[in-house]
C-alpha cells in the first residue's frame, strides 16, 4: 500500500467526522427542523436541505499534493418521500500540484419532472497526468510490477511506464420513466465525450524533483503501442464521441441507497452513429447488468451480488473508450473499468480491457451501529466482498507489430481466458441513508492484477 493512500484514508474518515457536524448545523439553518417518527422503525424522518462533504487531501510523489472537496446536497421536502430525496446535487473539485484534476457536477431527480421522469445529468472535466494503461486482453497482456519499481535495480524502467495522459470533457444526460404500474422504466439518453490522449509530461512530472527522483526520459508502454502501430495513429491522440443510450430496467429495490432486498436488472445499447458527428469511427455497444438483494436479517444484514456483461456488437470502438462501463445510473467521477475502485476492488485500475467482458461482485452487508445525532440519521455498515472479471472477447492486436530486438515475452504472455479475483472488506458510515462514506481494502488474488489497494469513495458499489 502506498504512503498517498493510508494519507488519503486518515483525512477522509477525520473530514467525514468535521464536515458531517458541519451538515448538521447547515440543515438546522436552512431547514425545517420538525422531525417526525418513521412507521417503519425508530429512525428520523429527513425534511428539507441537508448537505455533507469531505475534503480531498492525498500526496503521491509523482503527482503531487492533492487538495479539494466534494460534497453533495439533497433536498428532502416534507419528508414524503424520505428516504428518496426529491433532487440531489453533487459537486467534486481537486487539485494536485502536477497538473491533474476534477471538476463535477452531477444532478439526480425523480421528482422534478411531470410524471416522475428521472432527470439524470453529469457535467466533468478529468485531468489525468497518469491515467492506468496495461495493454488489452486481461492476462494476455503481461504486467510486470518490477518496471515501475525504482528500488529494483535490474528491471526498473520508470515508476510511470504503465500511464499515459487524459484529459475527458464528458456530459451525460439521461431521462427514465416508469411503464404503467409495473416495475419497468425505460432509458432514454445522451453523452458527450472530448478524449485527449498523449503520453505522460515527463518533464512536468520532474519539476522541482531531487535528480535521484525523477523520472527517466523513456518510452512508455502506451509510447510503445503507438509507434508499433498497435494503437492506430487516428486514436492516438483520442476523439471525440456523441452517443444514445436506450435502455430497459427492472426494478424492485426497498432502498436505493442500500437495498435490503429487491432485484434491479438493466439492459443498455449505447451507440455512437456517423450522423452525430462520429466520423473517425462508429460503433454499437450492449450491456446486461443484474443486481440483487437478498435479507439474512431484518435491517441488519443482506447478501447483494452484481452480475455483468458488456460487448460490443457493431462497428469498431477506439481503444480509449473500451474501459468505459455502462450502466443507467453512476454518480462515478472516473468510470473505467475492469479495475479498480469501481468494478474490481484490489485489482489494478484498467487491468482488464476487452471488446467483451464479464464480471461480477459478491458482497454481505451487516448495519451494526445505528443512531442519531446531530438531527441526522447515522448508521455504520462492515461488508466483506469478492470481486471477479473475465475478457471473454478479445480485442483484435497485430503481435507480428512487435520490432525485432524486443522481446515478446515481455509484453504477450499465451491467451488466457482465467478469472480475475480480488478480495476484501470495508466500511460504510452514512448520514440520512444517501451520504455514504466507503472505505474498501481490496487484495489481488493474483500479482497479475497488481496487490492491493485502499478506496475511498462515496456510496456502495451497486
Amino acid at each position: 500500500m502506498t504512503a498517498r493512500h493510508k494519507y488519503h484514508g486518515i483525512v477522509a474518515l477525520l473530514g467525514f467526522c468535521i464536515f458531517a457536524t458541519v451538515g448538521a448545523n447547515l440543515n438546522a439553518q436552512v431547514a425545517d427542523s420538525t422531525q417526525s417518527s418513521n412507521p417503519k422503525g425508530s429512525e428520523k424522518v429527513k425534511t428539507g436541505l441537508n448537505f455533507g462533504a469531505l475534503p480531498a487531501v492525498a500526496f503521491d510523489s509523482d503527482l503531487g499534493f492533492e487538495y479539494g472537496v466534494l460534497g453533495n446536497l439533497f433536498q428532502y421536502g416534507d419528508g414524503s418521500t424520505y428516504p428518496d430525496y426529491r433532487w440531489s446535487l453533487y459537486g467534486e473539485w481537486s487539485r494536485t500540484t502536477k497538473g491533474s484534476g476534477i471538476n463535477q457536477l452531477f444532478f439526480d431527480s425523480k421528482y422534478l419532472l411531470p410524471h416522475q421522469i428521472r432527470i439524470t445529468a453529469d457535467f466533468s472535466f478529468l485531468t489525468e497526468r497518469a491515467l492506468d494503461f496495461y495493454g488489452f486482453n486481461g492476462y494476455e497482456a503481461v504486467y510486470n510490477p518490477e518496471i515501475e519499481d525504482d528500488t529494483d535495480t535490474i528491471n526498473y524502467i520508470s515508476r510511470v511506464y504503465y500511464r499515459h495522459e487524459r484529459k475527458l470533457a464528458r456530459i451525460t444526460l439521461d431521462f427514465q420513466g416508469k411503464i404503467k404500474e409495473l416495475p419497468l422504466r425505460w432509458l432514454v439518453g445522451y453523452g458527450y465525450f472530448n478524449n485527449r490522449i498523449g503520453s505522460v509530461d515527463i518533464d512536468r512530472l520532474n519539476q522541482g524533483k531531487d535528480e535521484e527522483d525523477k523520472l527517466p526520459e523513456v518510452e512508455g508502454l502506451y509510447d510503445k503501442y503507438v509507434s508499433w502501430g498497435m494503437i492506430p495513429a487516428e486514436e492516438a491522440d483520442g476523439g471525440t464521441h456523441n452517443f444514445i443510450k436506450l435502455g430497459l430496467v427492472y426494478d424492485t429495490r426497498d432502498n436505493e441507497p442500500n437495498p435490503n432486498k429487491g432485484i434491479w436488472t438493466e439492459v443498455v445499447m449505447m451507440t455512437a452513429p456517423r450522423f452525430l458527428g462520429n466520423t473517425e469511427t462508429a460503433y454499437t455497444k450492449l450491456a446486461i447488468t443484474h443486481r440483487q438483494y437478498i435479507t439474512l436479517k431484518k435491517d441488519a444484514l443482506t447478501f447483494a451480488y452484481r452480475l455483468g456483461w458488456q460487448g460490443t456488437i457493431d462497428g469498431h470502438v477506439p481503444f480509449y473508450m473500451q474501459p468505459y462501463m455502462i450502466n443507467t445510473f453512476t454518480r462515478t467521477t472516473k468510470n473505467d473499468g475492469l479495475g479498480g475502485a469501481r468494478s474490481l476492488r484490489g485489482i489494478l485500475r484498467n487491468r482488464i480491457v476487452g471488446e467483451d467482458f464479464a464480471y461480477g461482485n459478491f458482497e454481505l452487508r451487516y448495519k451494526f451501529w445505528k443512531f442519531y445525532r446531530w438531527k441526522q440519521n447515522f448508521y455504520f455498515c462492515l461488508n466483506g466482498f469478492s470481486d471477479m472479471g473475465l475478457v471473454t472477447n478479445n480485442i483484435s492486436v497485430n503481435k507480428e507489430l512487435i520490432p525485432e530486438g524486443e522481446n515478446y515475452a515481455d509484453y504477450f504472455a499465451e491467451k488466457d481466458k482465467d478469472l480475475h479475483i480480488s478480495y476484501g472488506g470495508g466500511l460504510r458510515i452514512a448520514m440520512n441513508q444517501n451520504f455514504i462514506l466507503a472505505i474498501d481494502y481490496g487484495l489481488a488474488g493474483d500479482k497479475r492484477d497488481g496487490d492491493n489497494g485502499l478506496y475511498i469513495n462515496l456510496g456502495f458499489l451497486f
